[in-house]
């Protein structure tokens, strides 16, 4: 599919400008008045047709207490131009096929299961799923452990059936893969079609929270943030302007007085495994957090510390980057930092099934797993200032996503 990726902005009066010759304007507002943006979105990878409006595919967005209705103009004013580039494309391409260079086409191809493992197995474990599915789980292994002997049986099953039919012989292996499919599916089955999660929650409900703050008896200000099955542990220490982080990047040399480090040990998860450096993924949450909570923060002139937060995630089932940005807000106003409001973020997710779609507050073990859509956003009661969203579906419409940020909007608050 065609891909193309733009930048929209919102600067100096939370206007979206919808002209090149604007935002170079707004640009040389902000290089000679040193304004920040209020508005920084990137989106990218539109799959389909150009004609095909409204289908982003990854977005990400970190804005000062902007409101809902001004990212969506965003999107859309991006969306728009995403099109015309898609359409540039296409006409490459086809002056490409003139010159006798015809583009090669790559798929990938689901595997199949064989036959008859795939049929023998999934009769005799799909009500048995169904029932785990319904029973309503509030831990995190709740399913996984009603089906393990499931496929302990299963295997037993396809291995003595292996000694009289030929068919089934080395179809074990595929036992486990064929369960987890049959999971996925009767779990979006059953969130779209009968409005049911696998926790037993309404689609728009949060998990139960706990506060306590301050956690640490020796920090300038910590808190321990938990929701549902997952906790973080957020820890915030103040500096002198002498203690900033020094940042050398292709621009040039500069320093950096706000840092927060993201941390994903093993045993929050149940694994052993040897602590090394933080990973893309971990550093990616990190600065998703970062950038949530960098737009309250008080001005140099008011406030002239360093500030360093340390969030290490305890336990995690569903969105530990979301759950730092609320131990982090609480953490900051513990140390005594004059915060500008107060933050919290939640992420939410997106099943679609036979043209039916279901959005979902606070996703947790398998939504999180087998969902269409995980979509964090947090902010404050006046706006967002963080959005990350990342599909697995071709695209989604700017309707859909309105719905999504709306419903975000009340689990944040």
């Amino acid at each position: 599919g065609k891909a193309f990726g733009i930048k929209t902005n919102i600067i100096n009066g939370n206007d979206v400008w919808e002209s090149w010759e604007a935002l170079e304007e707004a640009m040389d507002y902000v290089r000679t008045e040193r304004k920040p943006f209020l508005l920084e979105a990137r989106v990218s990878r539109l799959y389909g047709h150009s004609s095909a409006s409204g289908a982003p595919r990854w977005n990400e967005e970190d804005c000062l207490d902007v409101f809902e209705e001004k990212l969506l103009k965003a999107l859309e004013l991006a969306q728009a131009e995403i099109d015309k580039l898609c359409e540039l494309q296409l006409r490459l391409v086809a002056e490409a096929r003139k010159a006798g260079h015809a583009p090669v086409k790559y798929s990938v191809v689901a595997p199949e299961f064989p036959e008859p493992v795939r049929s023998f197995v999934t009769g005799k474990a799909l009500e048995p799923i169904r029932k785990a599915l319904h029973h309503g789980y509030k831990h995190k292994h709740g399913i996984a452990e009603q089906i393990k002997p499931l496929k302990e049986s299963l295997v037993a099953e396809v291995l003595e059936k292996a000694k009289t039919d030929p068919a089934f012989a080395g179809q074990e292996v595929h036992v486990g893969a064929i369960l987890s499919e049959i999971k996925g599916e009767e779990g979006r089955a059953m969130i779209v079609h009968e409005r049911v999660r696998p926790d037993g929650r309404r689609l728009d409900e949060i998990r139960s929270i706990a506060i306590h703050t301050p956690a640490l008896p020796c920090t300038h200000g910590s808190a321990v943030f938990t929701r549902g099955e997952t906790q973080a542990l957020v820890a915030v220490t103040l500096g002198t302007p002498e203690d900033m982080q020094i940042m050398d990047e292709l621009e040039g040399e500069y320093k950096d007085r706000f840092m927060l480090h993201y941390n994903f040990p093993g045993y929050s998860v149940g694994e052993v495994k040897p602590e090394r450096g933080p990973s893309r993924r971990d550093i990616g949450h990190g600065l998703l957090a970062r950038r949530a909570l960098l737009p309250l923060l008080p001005d140099a002139e008011q406030f002239a510390y360093t500030i360093r937060i340390v969030s290490d995630i305890l336990e995690s089932n569903g969105s530990s980057s979301m759950a730092s940005v609320c131990g982090g807000s609480l953490a900051l106003f513990d140390a005594g930092v004059p915060m500008k409001a107060p933050c919290a973020g939640v992420a939410m997710g997106l099943f679609t099934d036979k043209g039916k779609v279901a959005i979902l507050s606070d996703i947790a073990g398998l939504e999180d797993h087998v969902g269409d859509m995980d979509f964090k956003v947090a902010g404050t009661r006046n706006g967002v200032t963080a959005v990350q969203m990342d599909i697995k579906v071709a695209g989604i419409s700017i309707a859909v996503m309105k719905e999504a940020l709306a419903q975000a909007n009340r689990g944040r608050l």
